[in-house]
């Protein structure tokens, strides 16, 4: 990716921005006309010459009516000046990706006046992915597509790190199941499955109280973060309250339950900041008992 002047000087924006707006909506549309144009969707979209020698080009015509049936909004069509929700051109931008190769000239026609073509199916992608994903960092987009040309969530350095090296081995299948759930869905780039993957990972936090033995649940979570910290020691009394916390947390918001008396959450920052917090906690309390983190 091109490294611009500010971003060597000051650093890359943080990637906070979760909806496409009017100008990158623009650059994107643009990126799109020129593989259009230039016929790298000919990969999957060819248009052939009529001498039956070969394809030359990308048919517009019907890269548009497939585009318009598997990616159906209520526009259309394409412009520049119409911006479809976030999660459409996320849809549109990954069809692209499966679409694109960058054209290979081979034989010259030289009574149409045009190459014949072949693709490369991997460099075309890469430079695709590679051009959708400058103009993300450039307008602090918190999207990317990923080199197979999906397109997932960025999130905070630290916590992208975490997420990728965590290991979930606690001894109960179910919870390790939420865990991996969570991690899966807070990448999402649908408010819904991040929302999903807090209540996911507030529901493992409330079985790990429970894999220490003990009478109860209140016990078995002191024995669980007596593993943890020296009991008594301040950092135990921390992690006491911290739990509490959570707890209470998960019990005031719309997390795991939906009573008329939870405030909901109102923005995808505030779910972040409640997954990071949570995370982190869970992750020291597997690593602490050996269940991995």
């Amino acid at each position: 990716m091109f490294d611009y002047f500010t971003d060597r000087e000051y650093g890359a924006r943080p990637p906070m921005i979760d909806v496409i707006d009017e100008r990158l909506w623009a650059g994107l549309y643009s990126l799109i006309e020129t593989r259009t144009g230039d016929g790298s969707f000919g990969l999957r979209f060819p248009e052939q010459c009529s001498d039956g020698n070969g394809p030359f080009g990308c048919d517009e015509q019907s890269f548009r009516r497939v585009l318009a049936a598997e990616v159906p909004w209520p526009e259309g069509r394409l412009s520049p000046s119409e911006v479809p929700a976030t999660p459409v051109i996320l849809d549109l931008l990954e069809f692209c990706a499966g679409a694109v190769g960058k054209p290979i000239q081979k034989s010259f026609h030289s009574y149409f006046g045009h190459y014949h073509l072949n693709w490369d199916r991997a460099a075309g992608l890469e430079l695709f992915v590679a051009d959708v994903n400058m103009l993300f960092s450039r307008n602090a987009v918190a999207f990317e597509l990923t080199p197979a040309g999906q397109a997932q969530r960025r999130l905070p350095a630290p916590l992208t790190e975490a997420i990728g090296w965590a290991l979930f081995h606690t001894g109960d299948g179910e919870t390790d199941r939420l865990l991996e759930a969570a991690r899966r869905q807070i990448l999402s780039p649908k408010a819904e499955d991040r929302q999903d993957s807090l209540e996911k990972l507030w529901d493992a936090f409330e079985r790990l109280k429970t894999l220490e033995p003990g009478a109860n649940k209140r016990v078995q979570a002191d024995a669980l973060l007596d593993r943890v910290a020296a009991p008594n020691s301040a950092f135990r009394q921390m992690l006491a309250r911290e739990a509490l916390e959570l707890t209470n947390i998960g019990n005031s918001f719309r997390i795991r339950h939906s009573e008329i008396t939870q405030e909901a959450l109102n923005s995808p920052d505030q779910v972040d900041y409640l997954f990071i917090r949570m995370f982190g906690f869970v992750r020291m309390v597997l690593k602490g008992t050996g269940r991995g983190g």
